[in-house]
C-alpha cells in the first residue's frame, strides 16, 4: 500500500472536535494506506503536557494501526501574544526538524489552522511530486478577527498573506462547510475544492425509552469546549431558568469564571459535570431531552461538528449560533433555532417547547435522519476516488 501523513496540532487522547475529525479521517484511510501522523505532545485544551509524556521531545505510538509520531511543542494557554507566538513556532521547527531528518509521502493531509502551523508545512513540503491536501476546519484570519481575537493591521495582513500562499499552494483543498469553499473561491481558482464535513463514526445507540420526569422543566445540556467562542459564561447569565436546568460538561478557558458563577448563585438549576470522555459523555448525552450548540457571535465558515455528533445520538438540538450551521438544524428538522446573539428569543423558545413531544418516537426518527444524511462511510469513499 502507498504512503499518507496527516499533520496536524489535535489529536487523540486530546478531546474536541480537530482530534475527534482526524482520527476519523486516519481510521478510514487504513484501508488503503499505511497511515501516519504528526501531531504534537498532547496538551489541548489545558495547555499543559498530559501527564504520560512529560519530559519527552518526541513519542512514537501506534494506536489503531497508525504510526503517532508527537512532536515536542511549548504548551501554553496564555493570552500573551508573544507567548503564543512561541508556542506556534516551537511545533513549526519541530516539524521542520523531522522533514529534514524523515523520509515524507507523496501525499500529505495538512490541518488548518493553526495558520503557521500549516505554512509551515506547505513551504517545506512543496514539490512538483507531491500531493499536499489541505483540510480547512475555519477559517483564519477573518475567524479570528469575528471573535476578536485579531484586530486588523500589519499582522493580520500577514496573516491574509499566508492564508493566500495556503491555499495556492495546496493541490486539493477539503472545507468544511460551503462557506469555507465559497471564501477559498474568491482567492484561488485552481486548486480541487472539496466539501467534507466532519461527520462521526460511531455505531448509533439504542434510543432510551421516555425518562419519567422528576419535574417538568426541560434537562437542557451542554458539552464541549468552554471557550470565548461558544459564550457559555454568557449563556448561563443569561438564561431563564423557570423552565429549564442546565447541565454542563468540559473544560476550557472559562471553566473558573463558570464554576465560579455556579457557586455563588445556587438558586439556578445548573450543574457542572466536568469533561469526562468520549465514549462515556454518549452514554451520559442519552438522559438529556435537548442540547444547545451555541457561538457568542456568528462566524462564517463555521459549521459546529455537534450537529451532526447529537443528531447521531437522536438529541435534538437548539442551535444558537447562526450561518450555515442554523440552516442544517432547520433542513433537516434536527430541532429548534434560535436568533444568535438573541437571548430573549432564546428563552422564548425554551419557554414553548412541549417536553412531552421529546418522546422515544421523536429521537428515532431524528437518529434515522442523521444516519441517512450524514454518513461518514460515503463521504469518506467519495475523497478517496478524489485523493
Amino acid at each position: 500500500m502507498k504512503d499518507i501523513l496527516i499533520i496536524t496540532s489535535y489529536f487523540p487522547p486530546e478531546i474536541g472536535a480537530a482530534s475527534n475529525r482526524i482520527f476519523h479521517l486516519a481510521k478510514g484511510l487504513k484501508s488503503d494506506y499505511n497511515v501516519s501522523v504528526l501531531t504534537p505532545l498532547p496538551n489541548y485544551p489545558t495547555g499543559e503536557i498530559f501527564k504520560d509524556y512529560k519530559r519527552k521531545y518526541k513519542v512514537v505510538e501506534d494506536i489503531d494501526g497508525i504510526t503517532v509520531n508527537r512532536l515536542w511543542i511549548y504548551a501554553t494557554v496564555s493570552k500573551h501574544k508573544i507567548v503564543r507566538l512561541f508556542a506556534m513556532l516551537s511545533y513549526s521547527f519541530s516539524l521542520i526538524w523531522f522533514f529534514i531528518w524523515n523520509k515524507i509521502p507523496d501525499k500529505v493531509i495538512i490541518q488548518s489552522p493553526p495558520l503557521l502551523v500549516s505554512f509551515t508545512s506547505m513551504l517545506f513540503l512543496r514539490s512538483k511530486k507531491r500531493k499536499l491536501i489541505l483540510n480547512v476546519s475555519d477559517l483564519w484570519p477573518s475567524a479570528g478577527y469575528e471573535l476578536g481575537a485579531l484586530k486588523k493591521g500589519i499582522s493580520y495582513k500577514l496573516l491574509q498573506s499566508i492564508e493566500r500562499y495556503n491555499y495556492r499552494t495546496a493541490t486539493i483543498i477539503l472545507g468544511q462547510s460551503e462557506e469555507i469553499l465559497t471564501h477559498i473561491k474568491t482567492i484561488v481558482k485552481n486548486p480541487k475544492t472539496i466539501l467534507y464535513r466532519n461527520y462521526p463514526d460511531f455505531l448509533p445507540p439504542q434510543i432510551p425509552k421516555k425518562r419519567e420526569p422528576t419535574s417538568k422543566n426541560i434537562k437542557l445540556v451542554y458539552a464541549g469546549l468552554l471557550g470565548v467562542a461558544q459564550g457559555i459564561l454568557k449563556l448561563c447569565k443569561e438564561l431563564d431558568y423557570s423552565s429549564i436546568e442546565l447541565h454542563i460538561y468540559g473544560s476550557g478557558a472559562e471553566e473558573i469564571a463558570i464554576t465560579s458563577f455556579i457557586q455563588t448563585h445556587p438558586e439556578l438549576t445548573i450543574t457542572f459535570h466536568g469533561r469526562i470522555s468520549r465514549d462515556k459523555l454518549h452514554k451520559e448525552l442519552l438522559k438529556y431531552d435537548v442540547t444547545i450548540i451555541p457561538l457568542l457571535n456568528r462566524i462564517y465558515g463555521s459549521v459546529p461538528s455537534k450537529i451532526f455528533e447529537y443528531a447521531r445520538l437522536g438529541l435534538p438540538m437548539i442551535y444558537f449560533g447562526g450561518g450555515e450551521g442554523e440552516s442544517i438544524v432547520e433542513k433537516h428538522n434536527l430541532g429548534w433555532v434560535a436568533k444568535v446573539g438573541d437571548y430573549n428569543n432564546l428563552n422564548h423558545m425554551l419557554n414553548t417547547i412541549d417536553i412531552e413531544i421529546i418522546n422515544e418516537n421523536f429521537k428515532k426518527t431524528l437518529q434515522n435522519i442523521a444516519v441517512k444524511s450524514f454518513d461518514f462511510k460515503t463521504q469518506l469513499e467519495t475523497l478517496k476516488q478524489s485523493i
